[in-house]
Protein backbone atom coordinates (compact mmCIF):
# COMPACT_ATOMS: atom_id res chain seq x y z
CA UNK A 1 0.00 0.00 0.00
CA UNK A 2 1.12 3.09 -0.90
CA UNK A 3 1.75 6.49 1.31
CA UNK A 4 -1.07 8.28 -0.92
CA UNK A 5 -3.81 8.33 0.90
CA UNK A 6 -5.53 11.25 -0.60
CA UNK A 7 -7.76 9.42 -2.73
CA UNK A 8 -8.90 7.46 -0.40
CA UNK A 9 -12.01 7.76 2.14
CA UNK A 10 -11.01 9.08 5.63
CA UNK A 11 -12.71 7.96 8.70
CA UNK A 12 -14.90 10.07 10.12
CA UNK A 13 -17.23 10.39 13.21
CA UNK A 14 -20.67 8.97 12.28
CA UNK A 15 -22.19 9.09 15.58
CA UNK A 16 -22.01 9.49 19.08
CA UNK A 17 -25.31 8.41 21.36
CA UNK A 18 -25.80 7.75 24.70
CA UNK A 19 -26.97 4.30 25.93
CA UNK A 20 -27.86 2.30 28.54
CA UNK A 21 -24.87 0.77 30.39
CA UNK A 22 -23.50 -2.43 29.26
CA UNK A 23 -24.49 -5.61 31.78
CA UNK A 24 -22.74 -6.16 34.46
CA UNK A 25 -20.52 -2.59 34.03
CA UNK A 26 -21.11 -0.05 36.36
CA UNK A 27 -21.80 3.58 36.25
CA UNK A 28 -25.05 5.14 34.22
CA UNK A 29 -22.81 7.14 31.97
CA UNK A 30 -22.41 5.09 28.92
CA UNK A 31 -21.92 6.60 25.06
CA UNK A 32 -21.40 4.25 21.64
CA UNK A 33 -19.52 5.71 19.35
CA UNK A 34 -19.36 4.75 15.51
CA UNK A 35 -16.10 5.51 13.62
CA UNK A 36 -17.13 4.93 9.79
CA UNK A 37 -14.88 4.74 6.06
CA UNK A 38 -16.92 3.83 3.27
CA UNK A 39 -19.03 0.74 4.00
CA UNK A 40 -16.57 0.33 7.24
CA UNK A 41 -17.69 0.96 10.48
CA UNK A 42 -15.89 0.54 14.14
CA UNK A 43 -18.42 0.88 17.10
CA UNK A 44 -17.26 1.19 20.33
CA UNK A 45 -19.26 1.78 23.80
CA UNK A 46 -17.22 3.98 26.63
CA UNK A 47 -18.18 5.28 30.05
CA UNK A 48 -18.05 9.24 30.26
CA UNK A 49 -19.71 12.35 29.07
CA UNK A 50 -20.92 13.43 25.84
CA UNK A 51 -18.03 15.51 25.29
CA UNK A 52 -15.06 13.12 26.65
CA UNK A 53 -16.58 9.86 24.47
CA UNK A 54 -16.52 12.10 21.44
CA UNK A 55 -13.03 13.74 21.89
CA UNK A 56 -12.41 9.58 22.08
CA UNK A 57 -13.52 9.34 18.92
CA UNK A 58 -12.23 11.74 17.42
CA UNK A 59 -8.85 10.96 18.78
CA UNK A 60 -9.27 7.32 17.36
CA UNK A 61 -10.54 8.81 13.97
CA UNK A 62 -7.41 11.02 14.10
CA UNK A 63 -4.93 7.86 14.62
CA UNK A 64 -6.60 5.49 11.95
CA UNK A 65 -6.46 8.37 9.35
CA UNK A 66 -2.68 9.39 10.50
CA UNK A 67 -1.56 5.43 9.73
CA UNK A 68 -3.30 4.95 6.66
CA UNK A 69 -1.81 8.51 5.59
CA UNK A 70 1.55 6.80 6.61
CA UNK A 71 0.82 3.71 4.35
CA UNK A 72 0.46 1.80 7.54
CA UNK A 73 -1.82 -0.57 7.75
CA UNK A 74 -5.15 0.11 10.34
CA UNK A 75 -4.93 -3.26 11.87
CA UNK A 76 -1.35 -3.92 12.17
CA UNK A 77 0.08 -1.65 14.71
CA UNK A 78 3.73 -2.02 13.10
CA UNK A 79 5.52 -2.94 9.79
CA UNK A 80 7.61 -5.75 9.27
CA UNK A 81 10.71 -4.64 7.60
Amino acid sequence: MSGNYSNKIKYHVVTVEKITPPEGMPGDNWHRYVIGQGNSKIEGNKPGSLKAVTEHAETVTEDLNSRMDRGGSTYAPRKRV
